[in-house]
C-alpha cells in the first residue's frame, strides 16, 4: 500500500509522478540487442547510502532500524550498491558486510550526527541516492550531498513531545527547532517517506512539512507460526518491544495488580530489552505481583513467538509510535492488541476488529479488562484471530521494499515506460 500526499508547495517538474500501487517485485528493465532482451535489476549499479541512528543488532534497536535494514537489503536485491551508515556501540566493529550491505559505524548516539555528515561530505561523489532516516534529528544530507544526488527523507513519527520527555526544557526546544523549522526548510525539495497516514498528518499539522509525502508502511513477519491456545485458567497478556521510557512498559506491568480483583490469575509477560529493565524488574518483584510478571529479555524468534502466541492479548502503552510493528507481529499470530489512540497505533490497530484503542479519558486497565471479558468467548476470540491474521497478511516487507525501489527509481528517472498494450503486472 502506498498513499501519496501532495506537498503544500509544488515540486519542480523534474520530479516523478505519484507512485502506483506496487507489486512485491518491481518491474525489470529490458536491455540487449536481440529478440530476447536481457532483464536487469531496476537499480542496477545505483549507489545508495542509508543513514540511520542505529542498526538492527544494537541493544535498543527497534522497528525503525528493522525498516531501514529491510529496505536496504531489498535495494541490494534490485542491483543497488548500499552503504548503511550508523552509530557504533562499545565493542562493535567500525565496519562489516552483511546481507550484501556495507555497514559503517561511527560515533555514539550523539556524535553520530556530526560524524556521518562529515563522512558523507568526504564521499559526496560516490552516491546517487541518500536515504536520510530522521529520528527527530536529521543528518543534514542535503547540505553535504552534491546537487545531482537525490535525497529521500524517512520520518517514522514526530518527536517534538518526546524531546520534552527525555531532555531538559532548553535542550528540548533546540531539538524541536531542528526537527521543525530547520528540517522543514532543509528537506523542502526532498521526497519524504513515512509509515502511516496519521504520521503523515502529524508531519503536516505539527511540523508544517512542505515536501511531498509518500506513505510506505512496514512489513510483517514472513513466517506465520500456528498460534497455540493459552493455558486454561491462566490468561496472559504480553508486551513486546524495547524497554525504554516512552513505551511506558510500567503501565503494562501494573495490569497484574490493577486487574487482580477480577483476574487473580492474570500473568503479564514482557519480551524485550532496554535501559528500563532494572526498574521494571524491581516492580515485578513486589509482593502484589510477584510470580505473575515475567521479564523474558530478548528472545530468539521461535521462543518469542511461543510467548506471544500463548497470550490472550498484546498490550502496548506507548505514547509515540510511527506505526506499531509489534502490533502486526502479534496480529500475524492471531493475537489482538490494546493500545493508546495515538498516531501510528491508531493505524495499525483496527478498533473493534483487530484490537481496542484506549481513548482520551479511558484507563488502560479498564480497556484491557473489557477486552479480556470479550475474549473469554471462544467465538469472539476465533473471529478476532482470523481478522488479525488477515490484517497482518496485507503487509509484507516485499511490498515495502518494492515501493521504496520504485521511489528510488522514479527519483533517478529509471521507471520503465510501457508502450500501449503492455501489461505492467505481467512484467
Amino acid at each position: 500500500m502506498v498513499v501519496v500526499a501532495q506537498g503544500a508547495k509544488a515540486k519542480s517538474s523534474g520530479r516523478p509522478a505519484p507512485l502506483p500501487e506496487p507489486s512485491d517485485r518491481p518491474h525489470l528493465a529490458a536491455t540487449g540487442t536481440g529478440t530476447a532482451p536481457t532483464a536487469v535489476p531496476l537499480l542496477d549499479g545505483v549507489r545508495v547510502a542509508v543513514l540511520n541512528f542505529r542498526e538492527p543488532s544494537q541493544t535498543v534497536a527497534g522497528g525503525a532500524e528493522e525498516y531501514a535494514w529491510r529496505v536496504a537489503a531489498y535495494l541490494v536485491g534490485q542491483g543497488a550498491r548500499v552503504h548503511f551508515v550508523t552509530s557504533r556501540e562499545r565493542y562493535q566493529t567500525r565496519g562489516e558486510s552483511r546481507d550484501g550491505i556495507e555497514l559503517r559505524r561511527m560515533g555514539n548516539k550523539y556524535l553520530v550526527y556530526l560524524l556521518v555528515p562529515l563522512w558523507l561530505l568526504l564521499r559526496r561523489r560516490r552516491f546517487d541516492v541518500i536515504i536520510d532516516c530522521m529520528n527527530g534529528i536529521p543528518f543534514f544530507s542535503p547540505v553535504v550531498a552534491r546537487r545531482r544526488t537525490r535525497v529521500i527523507c524517512v520520518v517514522h513519527h514526530v518527536h517534538d513531545r518526546q524531546f520534552y520527555a527525555f531532555f531538559p526544557r532548553w535542550l528540548a526546544r533546540i531539538g524541536c527547532f531542528i526537527e521543525g523549522p530547520v528540517a522543514r526548510l532543509l528537506y523542502r525539495r526532498c521526497t519524504t517517506v513515512t509509515v502511516s497516514e496519521s504520521s503523515r498528518d502529524e508531519l503536516r499539522e505539527r511540523l508544517r512539512w512542505l515536501a511531498p509525502i509518500e506513505v510506505v508502511p512496514n512489513g510483517s513477519p514472513t513466517a506465520r507460526p500456528v498460534a497455540r491456545e493459552p493455558v486454561p485458567g491462566r490468561p496472559a497478556v504480553v508486551y513486546l518491544g524495547r524497554l525504554v521510557g516512552h513505551k511506558r512498559v510500567e503501565r503494562v506491568v501494573e495490569l497484574a495488580a490493577e486487574l487482580a480483583p477480577c483476574r487473580p490469575g492474570l500473568h503479564v509477560h514482557v519480551v524485550g530489552r532496554g535501559p528500563e529493565h532494572d526498574r521494571l524488574a524491581a516492580r515485578a518483584g513486589r509482593p502484589d505481583v510477584a510470580g505473575r510478571v515475567h521479564l523474558h529479555g530478548f528472545l530468539p524468534e521461535a521462543e518469542k513467538n511461543a510467548v506471544l502466541s500463548g497470550a490472550r492479548l498484546n498490550v502496548t502503552a506507548s505514547e509515540f509510535e510511527g506505526w506499531g510493528l509489534t502490533v502486526i507481529e502479534a496480529a500475524a499470530l492471531g493475537v489482538p492488541t490494546v493500545a493508546y489512540d495515538v498516531a501510528g497505533l491508531r493505524d495499525s490497530v483496527r478498533h473493534g476488529v483487530t484490537g481496542w484503542l484506549v481513548r482520551d479519558g479511558e484507563r488502560l486497565a479498564d480497556v484491557v479488562g473489557q477486552a479480556l471479558r470479550e475474549l473469554d468467548d471462544p467465538l469472539t476470540r476465533a473471529r478476532m484471530a482470523r481478522a488479525c491474521r488477515r490484517w497482518a497478511g496485507e503487509f509484507t516487507w516485499g511490498k515495502t521494499g518494492a515501493a521504496m525501489t520504485r521511489l528510488v527509481a522514479g527519483e533517478l528517472g529509471r521507471l520503465p515506460v510501457h508502450t500501449p498494450g503492455d501489461d505492467p503486472e505481467k512484467s
